[in-house]
């Protein structure tokens, strides 16, 4: 388990491992019922990807994108929980 990290602007490098950031105009992003809410690096290598509002309010699990990197986690308040395969 790690804790999440927030930034207050958009500052790519400054995006680490478990990094988010909120967007604006979040209605405006995605599918109407779930939208992209927020900017999250992979807690283990970093890679950029927009989450929804059920994946940053702990409903639904996320898997990086990453080319090398398939980690799966899913938050819990400020900490990241992973899965780990069975």
């Amino acid at each position: 388990m790690s804790d999440l990290q927030f930034l207050n602007e958009w500052i790519p490098d400054k995006m680490d491992p478990g990094t988010v950031f909120l967007l604006e105009n979040q209605a405006k992003l995605g599918h109407a019922q779930n939208p992209y809410v927020a900017v999250m690096s992979c807690p283990r290598c970093g890679t950029m990807g927009l989450i929804t509002r059920r994946q940053l309010c702990e409903r639904e699990n996320m898997i990086c994108g990453g080319d090398a990197c398939s980690a799966e986690y899913r938050l819990e308040g400020e900490s990241i929980l992973y899965r780990y395969p069975q």
